[in-house]
């Protein structure tokens, strides 16, 4: 009889790849487009006007194809970094990094309302089919809705493998099922970790505490009470989802109200469905306590004023048009938002290679050089019809990398390969979604804000995550790591295609 291999093993995860579009060497196909351009101007410039004119266009042409060719390991080249550099600074010359709001700001109205892109937001409250109020957020620029779980994650603590991993299959399974959801146009997770204020606990224990107890059992628990806060950290998560007003393409917009009722019969099905994938009990955020969270965001300090009013049993009320801040700045490599100054950083590389379940617990974890840290994972979910043009065009791309060169890189050869893959787990069933990550560091002393900008480039080698300082649009990319389910892509002027196929 044949013995059973029962030992455990850790199933690693990766094949992550960028879509390119073909191209000459680094080029896409709009840059080999160019240097063909530059090519064919420079033989009608010796037919027309001689020699010289002919050298000189076929020098601008390698001159161009130059600076679109080498790049760093962010994949920016010259062209992209001059051009960041120079939008920066006629942002600053303008005075659009600054703002200023309230009474004394410089809008009519005098209202506390968000900056940036979410500026024109308008937040509403409904009902779903369970009674449960949730707050939806209406971008008007990109004609997008938004709604917000509150998540409570259990962690991977003291829990067996076996649970992890069935926990990340179905966060993959849950993920793969929004691309089938009508209308979604993006998801995001937001994993915020902060100091924690001990109000919480402090007024669960004594809401609990039986006044006939032992006078050392209630001496013990008044001193856990007063010594568990200092050094401990709250963790919180969020879910947000990102609808279109058309539910098609083609289709007609819908009002808040068509969008809200639709979503009320949906949101019970989400909701349920995201407990399975380890993030605990999983409900809708109410209007208020999404204003709550993005206050405390823009003005750390308020966070300790709210959870002391929650304490005591005293309502907190705060509209939308209260929850921005008084006055920010936006520098080139940080970003100061009333009592708080902050650093953002986008992701620009998945990590290389296989990596298991865990990678990215220290980067998420806690740290005590960092007030508020947070992690948005962002995700564009394609449809199974989209998905599977996108995978056989890229495909056809790598292999025409590979078949237009006698001796093509071992880099390309891997790349045709993680294609290939790529297209067959597509024809199997599997979902196709873009991501990305935005992770932000906030401290209240500015002289902390070095120490706080290391431990994040520290902790995100370990994660096996590259990532770029968001230089020249700190402020784009606070607002990003927010819960607020901000599409980057359809707030860009130059179009994503074009971008991709540079």
């Amino acid at each position: 009889m044949a013995a059973i291999n029962t030992e455990y093993k850790e199933p690693s995860y990766g094949n992550w790849r960028v879509p390119r579009s073909a191209g000459l060497a680094n080029l896409g196909a709009i840059g080999t487009a160019i240097v063909f351009a530059g090519l064919l101007s420079g033989i009608i410039s010796f037919a027309l006007w001689g020699l010289l004119a002919g050298l000189g266009v076929l020098a601008f042409a390698g001159v161009m194809a130059l600076l679109l060719t080498v790049k760093d390991k962010h994949g920016q080249s010259i062209v992209d970094r001059f051009g960041t550099r120079m939008a920066f600074k006629l942002s600053r010359s303008s005075g659009t990094n600054l703002y200023r709001s309230g009474p004394l700001g410089v809008t009519e109205w005098g209202m506390y309302q968000l900056p940036g892109l979410a500026a024109k937001s308008t937040l509403f409250e409904f009902t779903d089919s369970y009674k449960r109020p949730f707050a939806m957020l209406h971008v008007p620029t990109t004609s997008h809705y938004t709604v917000v779980f509150s998540t409570e994650p259990d962690g991977a603590s003291l829990v067996d493998p076996e649970q992890v991993d069935a926990w990340v299959a179905n966060w993959g399974g849950w993920l793969a099922s929004l691309a089938d959801e009508a209308g979604l146009d993006a998801a995001a997770v937001t994993v915020e970790t902060a100091p924690d204020s001990g109000y919480r606990l402090r007024n669960e224990v004594m809401m609990n505490i039986d006044p006939d107890a032992p006078e050392f059992a209630r001496d013990m628990l008044g001193e856990v009470v007063d010594t568990y806060p200092e050094g401990s950290a709250t963790v919180r998560a969020w879910v947000s989802l990102t609808f279109n007003a058309a539910i098609r393409a083609g289709a007609k917009k819908r009002t808040p109200e068509d969008v809200a009722r639709d979503l009320a019969s949906r949101i019970p099905g989400l909701s349920a469905r995201l407990q399975s994938t380890g993030a605990g009990i999983a409900r809708p955020m109410s209007a208020q306590e999404l204003c709550e969270v993005v206050r405390v965001a823009y003005d750390p300090p308020a966070a300790l004023i709210i959870d002391e009013a929650h304490a005591a049993g005293s309502p907190v009320s705060l509209t939308w048009g209260e929850v921005g801040p008084t006055a920010t700045q936006a520098s080139w490599d940080d970003y100061r938002h009333d009592s708080a100054f902050s650093a953002s950083w986008t992701m620009t590389g998945a990590p290389r290679g296989s990596v298991n379940s865990s990678v990215l617990s220290r980067l998420l974890a806690p740290h005590g050089d960092i007030d508020r840290k947070r992690i948005s994972l962002l995700y564009r979910p394609m449809d199974s019809a989209r998905a599977a043009a996108v995978v056989e065009r890229d495909q056809n791309n790598a292999n025409v990398r590979i078949t237009s060169g006698t001796r093509p890189s071992a880099r390309a050869l891997v790349d045709a390969r993680s294609a290939a893959q790529t297209a067959q787990e597509e024809a199997q069933g599997a979902g196709l979604v873009n991501f990305g990550m935005v992770v932000t560091a906030t401290v209240t002393n500015a002289e902390r804000l070095p120490d706080a900008v290391a431990a994040i480039e520290q902790t995100s080698g370990t994660a096996r995550v590259l990532l770029r300082r968001a230089y020249g649009s700190q402020d784009t990319a606070f607002a990003a790591s927010l819960p607020l389910g901000l599409v980057l892509h359809k707030h860009s002027m130059v179009p994503s295609e074009i971008k991709d196929a540079l």
